[in-house]
């Protein structure tokens, strides 16, 4: 477990284990590394490097009070990547995760990341005007932001069935409370202003995004309707989408079993072969 200091003064902790060719993983809104355990352990055990960062404000990273905008977002995952000299890299995004993503590819090239997993994106574009119906217009951010700055624990905890889905997927009440908990150490700065930051248009540079990319997502997802999904894959020159029928947006936790066969056979597809091989 270690940490390395932006070129704005932030520190940021990551993880990092395994050897191999890497993998780097990057949390949805509000989550950190610690989500991405079990998947760190799995490709881990079979031969690949695992890195997964702390977004600033978020689990043992700084709390600067600032920098929580795409591109400084952005910047700091190209920053850990060349702290520790990545090279061809996959990149597993989950939510707005997608977009750091996105606009770590426009800004910084294909010269570390190879490949990217993005698992139930954000929309291509909140902008009013270009706004598709199905993607949070401005009114319902307002409201969300307003519930989030009022009562965060009960807005978690009304909103924990929907994520998950429990008793379809079977998700335990304790896991759910660790999530919540999980979300509830971060600074609500960095939760609101990082709310905010994936209202941008990201059309043109999934248009040119320069690495192949898998998309994944559930039709049974109310946070990013799947519609976001299909859209982004569609828009992605070498994009290819699978749809998980019956799956939430919590589902790097529901559908974890088939998320990493899904990954991994991606993977083995691109020629990225694990260390044991």
């Amino acid at each position: 477990m270690s940490h390395f200091t932006t070129t704005d003064g932030t520190q940021l902790f990551y993880r990092d284990c395994g050897r191999g060719q890497p993998i780097v993983f990057v949390a949805s809104w509000a989550l950190d590394s610690r989500a991405w355990g079990p998947y760190m352990l799995h490709f881990q055990e079979l031969g690949y490097r695992c890195i997964a960062l702390d977004r600033r404000g978020h689990g043992r990273s700084d709390d600067p009070g600032h920098g929580y905008r795409l591109d400084r977002l952005a910047d700091d995952l190209a920053e850990l990547l060349e702290h520790l000299d990545l090279r061809d890299v996959s990149l597993v995004a989950h939510s707005m995760a997608s977009g750091e993503a996105t606009r770590y590819l426009a800004r910084h090239g294909r010269g570390r990341v190879a490949r990217a997993v993005f698992l139930a994106p954000t929309a291509p574009s909140y902008v009013e005007g270009s706004r598709e119906p199905w993607s949070m217009d401005e009114p319902t951010t307002a409201a969300v932001l307003a519930a989030i700055r009022r009562d965060l624990p009960y807005w978690l905890t009304d909103n924990a069935n929907d994520f998950f889905l429990p008793a379809e997927t079977g998700t335990t009440p304790e896991y759910m409370q660790y999530t919540i908990d999980m979300i509830c150490g971060v600074s609500l700065q960095a939760l609101v202003e990082c709310f905010r930051a994936k209202r941008v248009d990201l059309r043109e540079e999934l248009r040119n995004l320069p690495v192949p990319l898998l998309v994944i997502h559930g039709n049974r997802d109310v946070s990013e309707p799947v519609q976001q999904g299909r859209a982004t894959a569609a828009m992605v020159p070498d994009g290819r989408f699978l749809e998980y029928d019956g799956a939430p947006h919590g589902f790097y936790h529901t559908h974890y079993e088939r998320l990493v066969a899904d990954i991994h056979a991606f993977l083995r597809e691109a020629g990225v072969m694990p260390r044991a091989a």
